[in-house]
């Protein structure tokens, strides 16, 4: 791969978790990005403790060398008027535009369970037609919101969600424009459908609309768990279902594959949610990006 075209980050989650703040609660903001830059990354995703100043942010981040690339957005066009998220949207997008970010990864929200003590596997919404009409319709219009300050919205499919599986990630472009674009996440992916074939077939057939990666891997023998004992997403996540790339199941190398030989331009970031008492983020963002730099001469 080109390091010209594929820049390497880091998501903070894995020092301080947004939707478990139990998780890696004595953790700093501090600590977080000087250890990212200790380990070879040069951007970052935002995390809860990050400041919301721009200006204070970029000072922060400027001394460690590193960027910002995206930062997670949530919608609810299925179930709240399209104004509230609007609304948000543009605050967000604006922020992501002054740290100099180029996409904003989204999710739709409305319904989801992946923060709610429900069964990851057999409690996720489903939408109606109308629902996915109204989604449709407002992610093209935060499309062409982003457009305005050169960036690119993308979707993120979720484990907990109604856009999870490959059919309703299927829907979700068949329905949206051409400048609706995906971010691909293989440790969500994998944990949807329990296979490698899964994870690579919806990198190449949406290999042109993806603009942002998420690098995680699966711990198969949680998710097995999880799935038999009707377990939540949070609760696998405390388990352990994610890890780092190369520390699971799921073989990267053809993915890797897949994006070079598709002249892949854009951010890799490892997005391992664990809990930092038992994996210490610092030690498997080491080992993370050593294994990228193996495989990839990133």
């Amino acid at each position: 791969m080109d390091s010209e075209q594929v820049k390497l980050g880091i998501a903070p989650i894995a020092w301080t978790n947004d939707d478990l703040p139990e998780l890696g609660r004595e953790n700093t903001f501090e600590q977080c990005i000087s250890e990212m830059a200790l380990a070879g990354f040069t951007g970052s995703e935002v995390g809860n403790k990050y400041p919301t100043d721009p200006k204070v942010l970029a000072e922060k981040l400027e001394l460690r060398g590193i960027k910002i690339c995206n930062a997670w957005f949530s919608t609810f066009f299925a179930n709240k008027p399209a104004a509230e998220t609007i609304k948000n949207f543009i605050k967000h997008r604006d922020f992501l535009s002054a740290m100099g970010a180029q996409v904003i990864g989204c999710s739709e929200q409305s319904a989801s369970i992946q923060g709610q003590d429900k069964a990851i596997f057999t409690e996720k919404p489903v939408f109606t037609e109308t629902e996915w009409q109204k989604i449709a319709a407002g992610y093209n219009k935060l499309a062409d919101l982003a457009a305005e300050k050169n960036m690119k919205v993308c979707l993120h499919h979720h484990m907990g969600t109604g856009i999870q599986t490959p059919a309703e990630i299927d829907k979700f472009m068949q329905l949206t424009n051409d400048n609706v674009y995906l971010l691909f996440d293989s440790g969500h992916i994998y944990y949807s459908e329990g296979s490698q074939a899964a994870v690579e077939n919806l990198l190449n057939k949406y290999i042109k609309q993806i603009v942002h990666v998420h690098l995680k891997d699966v711990r198969p023998e949680i998710v097995a768990r999880v799935r038999a004992e009707d377990l939540s997403f949070l609760t696998g996540v405390k388990m352990g279902t994610f890890t780092i790339p190369g520390d699971g199941v799921i073989k990267f190398e053809p993915l890797f594959k897949i994006l070079a030989e598709a002249n892949y331009q854009g951010w890799m970031v490892v997005e391992a949610e664990q809990d930092p008492a038992l994996a210490n983020p610092f030690a498997y963002a080491v080992q993370a990006r050593k294994f990228i730099a193996e495989k990839t001469g990133l």
